[in-house]
């Protein structure tokens, strides 16, 4: 007989806390922090999933080293990978798989087909003495062996190291995995489909460079955008007015000629001029065509002011 208390309506929703009591006195604890775990009330649990499609324990129900090699002999998956596949072994977490690859000194992207046997005999080994250390203190990780891995791989890159060997980080298979690249090669072409991706400061190596290219070709961009396109008539400098524009200008002023321009700002033909203030900039900035011109116009003008004077 058992008693659960904090359950919601339907037992397989996900728990937060529950404790169970049992006949004999015993208080189970359950605190899911990270809200995976499910709660389900069976009477044969082995005969449905997800249990029903653990592999075998990896503790309990060990592989004998030759099956073991054998099955790896089939799978071209990464071994870090395989490792965390339940269906293959049971019992195996991130951590464990870091720990146990270390002590084995296989690269956790190592394809699991190309391991040789001596490197699956490790393996095999490691496995069986990590997880017995583990069970044999309690799980308590301030009293693993110093030669752990674990001690370092919640550090930062650059900071993480074990027996005075610098642990690095990279993702395989969407977990992070601590290895040591000095004891731990790297042999062959990774397998495909990885989601390898390097962490620390190979990384960020890799994208300092990338943010340089990347930088290079924004300036280049902003450099263009930055010139202005053309948009209508272009404006001219403005130049002083000479002294004699300015003593004919109140002239000029009196007549009041329209002027217009075409699009490329030159006065058309059979039109009178404007103001002289804007004909003379316009007429400084000229090319010699229109200087040209301008003096056509300037004895026009002359012409105009003796008959006025007579």
């Amino acid at each position: 007989m058992m008693m659960m208390s904090g359950l919601p309506s339907t037992l397989s929703s996900l728990l937060r806390n529950l404790l169970v009591q049992l006949d004999d006195g015993v208080d189970l604890s359950f605190t899911d922090k990270r809200r995976f775990a499910k709660v389900s009330l069976l009477e044969d649990p082995a005969s449905v999933p997800p249990i029903s499609k653990l592999g075998p324990d990896a503790l309990l129900e060990p592989m004998a080293l030759d099956e073991f090699i054998e099955s790896l002999e089939k799978k071209k998956l990464a071994i870090k990978t395989l490792l965390l596949d339940q269906s293959y072994i049971s019992g195996i977490g991130n951590w464990v798989a870091d720990e146990v690859l270390y002590q084995a000194r296989i690269h956790p992207n190592q394809s699991a087909a190309t391991l040789s046997k001596e490197s699956c005999a490790a393996l095999h080994k490691s496995i069986q003495e990590v997880i017995e250390k583990a069970l044999e203190v309690g799980a308590d990780s301030s009293r693993f062996p110093n030669n752990w891995i674990f001690h370092s791989r919640e550090k930062k890159p650059g900071k993480a190291f074990v027996d005075g060997k610098e642990i690095h980080f990279i993702t395989t298979g969407g977990r992070t995995s601590a290895f040591v690249p000095e004891l731990q090669k790297l042999t062959g072409a990774e397998p495909k489909n990885q989601n390898s991706k390097r962490k620390g400061n190979d990384n960020k190596k890799m994208n300092d460079e990338g943010d340089g290219e990347l930088v290079s070709k924004t300036e280049k961009t902003a450099d263009i955008k930055q010139k202005p396109k053309p948009k209508g008539r272009s404006k001219k400098p403005s130049k002083r007015k000479s002294k004699s524009e300015d003593e004919d200008g109140s002239d000029e002023e009196a007549e009041n000629d329209d002027a217009s321009d075409d699009d490329n700002g030159r006065p058309e033909g059979n039109k009178k001029m404007g103001k002289k203030t804007n004909i003379g900039q316009r007429f400084d900035a000229a090319s010699e065509p229109e200087k040209s011109l301008k003096q056509t116009v300037q004895s026009s003008r002359n012409g105009r002011r003796r008959k006025k004077a007579k």
